[in-house]
């Protein structure tokens, strides 16, 4: 049964909670700010979190969000989980490539590929 929360529907997929957002421009400070302490709940919840971020429904993304990201792939790695992204827009993943974030997170082009991916 899928968790709604205000920004964000949380699934699990198997072992996997898939998350998607709910917004398609993640730009309000406050709504990154609720974002990044359900993301870090989640983890904090479940060791070994196999952790899948959905971008399907995302046009626009912010710098803010994207350190909200990076908080979190160094979250899920401490607890020894794996982090995967997929269905980037092209616009938002040429932010990825300049700000070489491309290089930190295991991105995928499908939900699905990115579900087989993991350990």
């Amino acid at each position: 049964m899928p968790q709604e929360q205000q920004h964000l529907t949380i699934r699990l997929s198997g072992e996997v909670h898939l998350v998607q957002f709910a917004d398609r421009k993640i730009l309000d400070e406050l709504a990154i700010s609720e974002m990044g302490e359900e993301l870090t709940k989640l983890v904090n919840a479940n060791e070994h979190i196999k952790l899948l971020l959905s971008f399907k429904n995302v046009e626009h993304l912010s710098s803010a969000a994207l350190g909200i990201l990076i908080t979190l792939n160094r979250l899920v790695g401490e607890k020894s989980g794996q982090l995967r992204l997929a269905e980037i827009s092209p616009q938002i993943f040429e932010v990825f490539k300049i700000t070489r974030l491309n290089k930190l997170f295991n991105i995928h082009s499908t939900t699905q590929e990115a579900l087989s991916s993991f350990d």
